[in-house]
């Protein structure tokens, strides 16, 4: 690191070390901040399924996936029902072969996702690691952001702010360390890669009241840094009131009971024994719908073709592995098993059975149920769950932070939940991947910016 200071100062050590590993590679120093000494296992990329959409990928050409930008961005439309940001979307769908095709080239193994498909993907486009789990991502960054000699990494410390020149653009990050020691780092440019603010409060309160009293399943350092950073140096924000759920987190395993389960045929029922909407719709909108039912809890259930075709993710083996899973032979005994009330059980899963089976429409307008399930039968309780804000800084193309009136702030970039997403308004914008492709993208593209804005205006 020169005595200047590093060309480019990344705080948050998750999807941001997309950053820090492309600009070392483009032969700049990097500074990454990160606030959790835990963080391989504690932030919201550790703990994701590693679903990242691509668009025009060499995996989807092997499989014969015909996609493109205008298809990914006409899902994103109809998913977000006209509210979410096609041009960031645009952005992202464009540089998406190329961001998981270089995280290939890094050595990270990489396969399309082909034996299910999540809600508002209209063809196979999700992409993953063995495991279907967001550590062993995180630890192949983590790893080769070790063996960087241009990467150095400052933990457990947080980037409290960003100071800018007369100009208005950044000039140096200031640091500060958990023994409350401050220092200020110079620098031309800071990507804040720091997540949203779902471990605050007050702040989801504000912002995404119906999803409040839900469980937080997401780092704890997700705090609202980039809002508060960016509010001090005239950045715009949208989108605050987004947000991804999830109606299948098991309070038993404290992991997910994996939303394929509903893909593959599985239904969930309230307290009462009956089920209350279409789950296909997205289990990001389905965990406000969950909450909003007596006791904010229900059974996601299934059979053992649901659980064999699940175990390719590893949260829901360790749901399995940790008791979260009954089995009985018949309704009655998942009646007994679940304390559900035993004739409405087994009305839902012989109606479920009949839709299924073609025999009638579903009363709430599910058109997928896969196969019907049979006994024996398995069940899980599960409760609603916020995983991370999708609402932030306004960025452009290039991971640039806006202010109101368009114009770049210079030097300042911000991915992931730290800027505004392609999700919309609320949770019902939410497509699998909206968390990590702008992640990864945006870290990638702000990388790839600061080289060729450094390039351009030579050595400081």
């Amino acid at each position: 690191m020169s005595e200047a200071g590093p060309d480019l100062v990344v705080a948050g050590a998750g999807g941001g070390l997309v950053a820090a590993l492309r600009a070392a590679q483009h032969g700049l120093d990097v500074l990454v901040v990160e606030a959790d000494p835990h963080h391989r296992r504690g932030n919201n990329t550790s703990m994701s399924t590693a679903m990242i959409p691509g668009v025009g990928t060499r995996w989807q050409r092997a499989a014969g996936v015909e996609d493109s930008p205008d298809l990914f961005v006409a899902d994103v439309r109809r998913k977000t029902k006209g509210a979410g940001d096609e041009r960031l979307a645009r952005a992202l769908a464009e540089v998406s072969p190329q961001l998981l095709e270089w995280l290939a080239d890094t050595g990270l193994p990489l396969s399309l996702v082909t034996d299910f498909r999540y809600p508002g993907h209209s063809v196979d486009r999700c992409h993953t690691v063995e495991g279907r789990h967001g550590t062993v991502l995180l630890d192949h960054l983590a790893k080769a952001v070790s063996a960087s000699p241009r990467i150095d990494v400052l933990v457990p410390a947080r980037l409290v702010d960003v100071l800018a020149d007369a100009d208005g653009g950044v000039r140096a990050a200031v640091v500060e360390t958990p023994d409350g020691d401050r220092e200020e780092i110079p620098t031309p440019a800071v990507l804040l890669a720091t997540n949203g603010y779902g471990a605050d409060p007050e702040l989801v309160a504000r912002h995404c009241p119906e999803i409040a009293g839900a469980v937080y399943h997401g780092g704890e350092n997700s705090r609202g840094d980039a809002l508060r950073i960016g509010a001090a140096l005239g950045a715009a924000t949208a989108f605050l009131d987004a947000y991804q759920g999830h109606a299948a987190l098991s309070p038993k395993s404290a992991t997910l009971v994996s939303w394929a389960t509903v893909m593959h045929g599985g239904v969930l029922l309230d307290l009462s024994g009956r089920r209350f909407g279409d789950e296909t719709t997205g289990y990001s909108e389905y965990a406000a719908t969950l909450a909003a039912r007596p006791g904010a809890t229900g059974w996601l259930v299934f059979d053992r073709r649901v659980h064999d075709a699940c175990l390719a993710f590893t949260d829901f083996r360790q749901a399995v592995d940790s008791g979260a899973i009954v089995w009985a032979d018949d309704a009655e005994a998942l009646a007994k098993a679940t304390g559900l009330p035993a004739g409405e059980v087994a009305g839902e899963l012989t109606v479920a059975a009949a839709v299924a089976r073609g025999e009638g429409l579903d009363r709430f307008g599910r058109t997928d149920f896969e196969a019907p399930l049979e006994p024996p039968y398995a069940a899980a309780r599960v409760v609603p769950a916020l995983f991370h804000t999708q609402g932030g800084l306004v960025v452009d193309g290039a991971a640039r932070v806006l202010r109101p009136d368009g114009t770049p702030i210079r030097g300042l970039y911000a991915s992931g939940g730290a800027a505004a997403g392609i999700s919309g308004h609320g949770a019902s914008g939410y497509l699998a991947g909206n968390g990590l492709l702008p992640a990864l993208g945006l870290a990638l593209l702000a990388a790839d910016h600061v080289f060729h804005r450094t390039t351009e205006e030579g050595p400081r």
